[in-house]
């Protein structure tokens, strides 16, 4: 037994072995999310699932809103809202603000479907988070965001 797991804790080998395994799983099955039939005629990818996810959780943004928290250039949302709104999955209102610029949320006829989509992900989510203090979910959201862009560094496109 090493000294790691004799203080309740795994090794960096172990924990990459079980991470590993992991991963492939927790993937097939995201991608399996089953699409509820009233979006099933729209072509979804997973940037959508993403700049959905924001919507729904957040409520409606600006289009540099969206960009800033998916990370992205704003003209990528603007592409993706464009093509989401004529399809009626997307509306885009006026800021009653500052009318020059456009607020974006998700359409009242899908709002159900979309939440219905997302909601298993999220609750599964909320379980695992939950019983966590709010610096174990820092850890774990910035070692997972440390993953991603390490993937990147190692894979660019």
């Amino acid at each position: 037994m090493s000294t790691e797991e004799q203080r309740g804790g795994i090794g960096v080998d172990a924990g990459i072995r079980t991470l590993l395994l992991l991963m492939p799983r927790v993937v097939g099955r995201a991608k399996r999310l089953r699409v509820p039939d009233a979006l099933r005629e729209f072509a979804l990818a997973p940037r959508h699932l993403s700049l959905l996810a924001i919507l729904v959780f957040e409520g409606p943004k600006t289009v540099n809103d969206l960009a800033a928290r998916l990370e992205v250039a704003p003209t990528t949302v603007s592409s993706m809202v464009s093509e989401l709104s004529r399809d009626g999955l997307l509306e885009r209102t006026a800021d009653d603000r500052d009318r020059r610029r456009t607020i974006v949320g998700i359409a009242a006829a899908h709002t159900d479907s979309i939440n219905e989509w997302l909601g298993g992900s999220a609750r599964a989510w909320r379980r695992v988070l939950e019983p966590l203090t709010p610096q174990q979910r820092q850890l774990f959201v910035d070692t997972f965001r440390a993953f991603e862009e390490e993937l990147a560094a190692e894979n660019p496109q």
